[in-house]
């Protein structure tokens, strides 16, 4: 099944407008605070039930966690080792879904090796652990290729920059990669063409009562300061490490609410010709994993799994210790020497670990999710990952129905997104149209990769603009359509927006695209109307954005760099 170039799916400035209007003075079945993968799922999911959904959020679509994940759709290999199962299958089924039905331009099968330091003992436990992953596999659909052993001359002609000292053979296994951002903003799209109404940069900053019951939210929109109110017959939050503070403005009982841990990851970015490497490592740590993943361009070193106990939740920092970190573990293994020299981009992200009371340390909290109660009319969802947050939005959605569920069900099992089409079909789709423009198979596949099948609507863009069709002056691997079309169908309202989750130069480009800044700024203004002072003001805005992002590098703790950020 195909998804067609569907225009009722699109996020544009002023069907935003329209949504808060009519979730204003319509009022909603269900209102979902939070635009992270999580809330974008359930919006899809509930819209798809019948119910009249709002979703918003306070910054842009995937802005928080969702945008700075390691960009894999996994089961988590290392959670079989914990003995944990269900939680493997689960995700396993998943990520099958997404790779065979929902999201087969976004997410694309990625092999790793499993580097071994010993002969039989490691090899051997370490082909159950596979194996078994293989075999929830081979149930869950997504069928992957099995398990492959590896000598170590084998292993080095794939990864020829592993230290030779550092294996004697490997095991090459496969799980899969994505555009976590795209993946977002395609939910929420996708969402929107069933009917949901959606406003990002859009606050919740109270939420209604009636006899202690929660029936609705004052929202404000970021963007100009309105307030309105909002009546839902139900709230749910999907707010991640916001969790714990929309609880305390619903007046939850301390001792019912869900507990969550913020736990911050980095990721470092290099080119992807520093690394000598075909696939994928995976890196068991004293407390982790560590992977190095590849991507088109660039590859992606990550994760740190820290505990982070400053307010700010909106730009947690990667420090000097963190980056740090990576570079020691990446280079124990790594013969490629990286220095902080050869550091393209650097983001960070807070992971919303529900907490035991008994947690000693993030490492060791499930990924499992928790849905809650948090007072009459208002629930709260927390915990899980990027893979399962299909599942984790059906649940909620039973949840918010009760007895309902089983008359309204779930049916985003076998939903394809927005442009969701098999890799087959976009991959010749693409092909034949970037023919004709005179691309690269490697701009085509792109462009495919990150579109699907609206690949075509880029296209359109350029005919009718041939001028669009040029890359970007000092970003080439982008098309100047590609701006455009985040603006007109993807909802991006802000400079920030189009840098940091469509067009990603914020972490793709050593000055994080402050040199595309103007051009891109331009496009955007031209289709949102901005005067002269308000594309400075946004030029102007990235560059101090991307100045503290890059000072906090320098500086060695957590308070230290939040307090350097923010003047204190």
């Amino acid at each position: 099944m195909i998804s067609q170039p569907n225009t009722a799916s699109d996020l544009t400035a002023a069907g935003r407008t329209a949504a808060l209007h009519t979730m204003t003075s319509d009022g909603v079945d269900l209102l979902v605070i939070g635009g992270g993968v999580t809330g974008a799922g359930i919006a899809l999911d509930a819209a798809t039930r019948g119910l009249r959904t709002a979703v918003v959020d306070m910054q842009d679509w995937s802005a928080g966690t969702s945008s700075r994940s390691s960009r894999l759709v996994h089961g988590g290999l290392r959670y079989l080792y914990q003995l944990d199962v269900e939680l493997v299958a689960e995700a396993l089924r998943e990520r099958g879904r997404l790779l065979d039905v929902i999201a087969p331009h976004l997410v694309q099968p990625q092999p790793f090796l499993w580097p071994l330091r010993t002969p039989v003992i490691e090899r051997a436990y370490s082909a159950v652990g596979v194996g078994l992953y293989d075999l929830i596999s081979r149930t869950r659909g997504g069928q992957l290729p099995v398990q492959q052993h590896l000598s170590k001359r084998a292993a080095l002609r794939l990864f020829p920059d592993v230290r030779p000292g550092h294996l004697v053979g490997a095991i090459r296994f496969f799980d899969a990669a994505v555009d976590d951002a795209r993946l977002v903003i395609g939910l929420i799209r996708t969402a929107v063409g069933h009917g949901a109404l959606a406003a990002a940069h859009t606050e919740v900053v109270d939420l209604l009562r009636h006899d202690g019951a929660v029936i609705g939210a004052r929202l404000r929109d970021s963007l100009d300061g309105t307030e309105r109110e909002v009546r839902a017959a139900h709230v749910i939050s999907a707010t991640g490490v916001w969790t714990e503070e929309v609880e305390r403005r619903a007046g939850a009982n301390p001792s019912e609410a869900l507990e969550v841990l913020a736990s911050k990851g980095i990721h470092l970015v290099f080119d992807r010709s520093r690394i000598r490497g075909e696939v994928g490592l995976f890196l068991r740590t004293e407390k982790s994993v560590l992977f190095i993943i590849p991507t088109r361009t660039h590859w992606i070193i990550g994760t740190t799994d820290t505990p982070w106990e400053e307010d700010d939740l909106v730009e947690p920092v990667a420090t000097s210790t963190d980056i740090g970190y990576i570079l020691d573990h990446a280079n124990a293994v790594l013969s490629s020497n990286l220095t902080r020299d050869d550091i393209v981009g650097v983001y960070a992200g807070l992971r919303p670990l529900v907490q035991p009371v008994s947690a000693r340390s993030s490492a060791k909290i499930s990924r499992e999710h928790l849905i809650a109660p948090v007072t009459e009319g208002m629930s709260a969802i927390a915990g899980g990952k990027l893979t399962t947050y299909r599942q984790m939005a059906a649940d909620a959605v039973d949840f918010v129905l009760g007895d309902r569920a089983d008359q309204q069900p779930c049916v985003t099992a076998d939903l394809p997104l927005v442009g969701a089409a098999p890799w087959s079909v976009v991959a010749n789709l693409a092909e034949r149209l970037g023919r004709g423009l005179g691309w690269t198979p490697e701009r085509a596949e792109h462009l495919g990769r990150r579109y699907g099948t609206e690949i075509a609507r880029i296209v359109d863009l350029i005919e009718d603009d041939p001028h669009l069709g040029e890359p970007l002056t000092e970003a080439p691997d982008y098309l100047r359509a590609e701006v455009v079309f985040a603006v007109r169908s993807e909802g991006a309202l802000t400079l920030a927006d189009v840098l940091r989750h469509r067009v990603r130069l914020a972490h793709e480009e050593r000055d994080s695209g402050r040199a595309a800044a103007d051009e891109v700024a331009e496009l955007i203004g031209a289709e949102l109307g901005w005067d002269d002072d308000r594309r400075r003001a946004e030029i102007t805005a990235w560059a101090e954005w991307v100045r503290a992002e890059h000072a906090a590098r320098r500086i060695s703790t957590d308070a230290d760099a939040v307090r350097w950020r923010y003047g204190m």
